[in-house]
């Protein structure tokens, strides 16, 4: 099974560009630390937390429709819905998968599977 890093798409209004064409079905990548941390330092993130989802997604979606470059003035133009789709998009191919691992009860030698988050206690 290969490592998918791009997810195709298809907006549910679409982008309406300067020339009046409709662009609707594009890709996103994975995000990178990069992605979420380098918005950060922009001074409109700075001035309106908000603009950071405009941002972010403007470094993540690497094609829609005949577009030569997505950037933050195309996100901010799109339709409320494509918007809202888009973030949903990147919550649901960025999140983490549950982690899974097999124990044995120390007391019964039951076999099971844990899911969930881990943390591991380290000794000084």
């Amino acid at each position: 099974m290969a490592f998918q890093t791009e997810y195709p798409f298809e907006l549910p209004r679409g982008y309406v560009d300067e020339n009046g064409n409709l662009h609707r079905k594009g890709v996103m990548r994975l995000a990178t630390a990069a992605d979420e941390i380098l918005p950060l330092r922009d001074p409109r993130v700075q001035q309106n937390p908000g603009y950071l989802t405009i941002l972010l997604l403007a470094r993540v979606i690497v094609k829609l429709g005949d577009l030569k470059s997505i950037d933050g003035k195309v996100v901010e133009n799109l339709f409320t819905a494509d918007l809202a789709f888009l973030q949903s998009l990147y919550q649901q191919i960025n999140q983490a998968d549950e982690i899974k691992i097999d124990v044995n009860c120390p007391h019964c030698d039951h076999r099971f599977e844990v899911k969930g988050a881990f943390f591991v206690e380290m000794e000084d």
